[in-house]
């Protein structure tokens, strides 16, 4: 049985790490150990959805999650696709209403996390603040370029970039307009917007 210590890290790292590996091996068993309560529970939630059989056990602040395959569920199996692409439309550089600290946190996590998702959207268009993730100096340029090599077309609005005074500081992607914005907005099959 492989194991993998996810103890220490923080989401969504042991959901994360856990998928690649089930992936990877899918009919092989897994302990997985995770030192927090919602690692526990995240993992454990993925894991029913994929399928497996769940048995958890508890020392001290240690979790083990034994995770058995069996058949896959049926939230397992995707849904039939939209016709039309997959767009991600990020219209701040945080996440969330609130503390912008904790929101530019998320971000940045959910950004990371795209990368090691089943599918990778087919654009990702960024308007207003959300310029900012796409420019030198920028905490996601690398995943964001990442993603940009895997053939998801990264567009930042043109205005925005001139508003904050950053259009020679793009890194990542191509300089867009609103019009554009529109047409792929409405072509799109599926929006996912941040």
């Amino acid at each position: 049985m492989e194991q993998l210590d996810c103890r220490g890290q923080q989401c969504p790292q042991p959901v994360v790490q856990t998928r690649k590996l089930m992936l990877a091996q899918p009919a092989s068993p897994l302990k997985v150990l995770v030192d927090d309560t919602a690692a526990r529970d995240n993992v454990a939630r993925l894991a029913k959805t994929l399928g497996y059989a769940v048995n958890i056990n508890e020392a001290g602040t240690t979790f083990a999650l034994d995770l058995a395959p069996g058949q896959a569920s049926a939230q397992a199996v995707s849904a039939a696709a939209k016709s039309g692409p997959t767009i991600v439309f990020i219209g701040a550089d945080q996440m969330g209403h609130g503390d912008a600290q904790l929101g530019q946190v998320l971000m940045k996590n959910f950004i990371f996390t795209l990368i090691d998702s089943d599918r990778t959207p087919d654009a990702i268009y960024c308007v207003n603040s959300a310029v900012k993730l796409t420019i030198r100096g920028s905490e996601v340029t690398e995943p964001l370029a990442e993603l940009a090599d895997r053939g998801v077309d990264i567009a930042s609005c043109g205005l925005c970039l001139e508003f904050f005074g950053v259009k020679e500081a793009l890194a990542v992607g191509r300089v867009s307009n609103m019009l554009e914005l529109i047409n792929a907005l409405q072509g799109a099959g599926n929006i996912i917007r941040l």
